[in-house]
This record gives C-alpha cells, structure tokens and sequence, in this order.
C-alpha cells in the first residue's frame, strides 16, 4: 500500500544543509492503523510533510498504491492529495461557516463531485462516528472530540488509499482523545481504512498495529502490538527510556 524507501530530506540552515531525514525506510500493509513517534527534531513532521506531498523530498522513493511520488508534477500529485490521501490535523482545520455534514463534504466539494452518492456516503460517516445528531450544527457549536471525529469522517469521504493523522490528539482531553482513536479503529474495522498517525501520545500509540520510532532521522525501532493495549503501552514506554537515554519525557 504504501512503501518509503531510503528516504532522505534536508533543509537549508542559513547556507548549510542540515539532513532531517536519513535514509527512512518502513511500509504500511492495507488496513493497518500505524503511528511514528519521536523526539523533537526526530523527523516525523517532515517525514508526514514528504508523504502528504507538501515538500519534495531529496533522494528515495515513496510508493502509494503502486504510484511512484517521485514520478508525478504538480497537477498529479494536487489529485492524489485530494483523493488518495485523507487528513487529520490536530487543529481540526473545519471550515466555521460550513455545517459538519458540509464539513466532511467538502474534499468533494472542492473537486465539484457532490453527488447522490457523496451525500449518502456523508451520511452514513455521521452515523459510524456517532455525529448524526450534530451534522446539521457549526464547528463552534461542537465539542473538540465531535470537531475531530468530523475531521475524520471527512478524511474518509473519497475512500483515500491512507489517513495521515498529524497530533490527531494534541488538544484533546482524555475522554475526547479515547472517543477520536474509536474512531480510527471504527474506521479501520467497519471501513477496511489504513491510518499513518504522528502522536507524542503512547497512551493513543498503544491502539495501533505497529509503532515506528525514529530518532535523529532514522529508524532507532519499529514495534509491534502484542495484542495487549497495555503491555504494548509499557513496551513503548520502556523503548522511549531507552531511545531517550532514560528521560521517559523526552518524547510524552
């Protein structure tokens, strides 16, 4: 589904290159519900930023659903951010003068193909995340938890080969973030999604599949879920210590 290959970035600091990526390399299977954690400074934000399509990337290769990134212009790779890829950013990013149904619509809305279909889609997203008896309200007439579980159910609307979740948790409390990582389960369950989430949370992180963890740019490690939230939490905390030298907050 979706494979990065020895992938190198940098960025110009005064007249200095400074590489943030080194040579990252992981694959995400379909279906899967995978997040990257890390130090500041680790690479994550780049690394989502070179998947979405926002930046270029130096060297490597990035491969999603058999298309290599590196292949495409502009023009294309404008359409697979609007239809191969779903977003979730951790300031929800609604539009304050659309409803929550027009909200999740929007991605077709942008590309002119509302459709009998699209809307029925919307309507059943509202249903499955629990936010059909709010979809006729405004983003300020909502909770931050329905606010991202709008975001999610728009990331899902053109049926995007993967979610790219960015802090999807950052401002919630702990109630709204468990309600927000239902969701991506739900959707990964009932809706077959695949779910790429950057999170400083390992309590949010311990729900997902697998866990890569990267440091200074590269892999330092990837986990994988036992089968235990629990034991899967502490294991991503006992890798945290160690990657970080024994800070267990180096990256919470």
């Amino acid at each position: 589904m979706l494979y990065v290959e020895n992938l190198h970035k940098s960025y110009l600091v005064g007249k200095e290159p400074v590489e943030v990526l080194k040579g990252v390399s992981f694959q995400l299977a379909q279906g899967e519900f995978v997040a990257v954690m890390g130090p500041s400074g680790s690479g994550k934000t780049t690394l989502l930023n070179c998947i979405s399509c926002y930046i270029p990337f130096d060297r490597g290769q990035i491969t999603l659903g058999g298309q290599k990134l590196s292949d495409l212009d502009e023009a294309a790779l404008a359409k697979v951010r609007n239809q191969k890829l779903g977003f979730v950013f951790q300031d929800f990013m609604l539009l304050d003068g659309l409803t929550v149904r027009d909200n999740i619509l929007l991605p077709r809305i942008l590309s002119g193909a509302v459709d009998a279909q699209a809307e029925s889609y919307a309507d059943d997203l509202c249903r499955t995340f629990g936010i059909d008896h709010i979809r006729n309200k405004y983003p300020a007439e909502i909770s931050g938890g329905e606010k991202q579980r709008t975001a999610v159910a728009r990331a899902l609307i053109n049926h995007p080969l993967v979610i790219l979740a960015d802090e999807p948790t950052g401002n919630l409390d702990s109630k709204s973030s468990r309600a927000v990582i239902d969701s991506f389960q739900r959707a990964q369950r009932e809706l077959g999604a695949t779910i790429f989430m950057v999170t400083h949370d390992s309590f949010a992180a311990s729900f997902c599949d697998r866990v890569v963890l990267l440091q200074d740019g590269v892999v330092y490690d990837t986990l994988t879920n036992p089968g235990s939230r629990s034991a899967f939490q502490d294991q991503l905390l006992a890798a945290i210590k160690s990657m970080s030298g024994g800070d267990d907050h180096a990256i919470l």
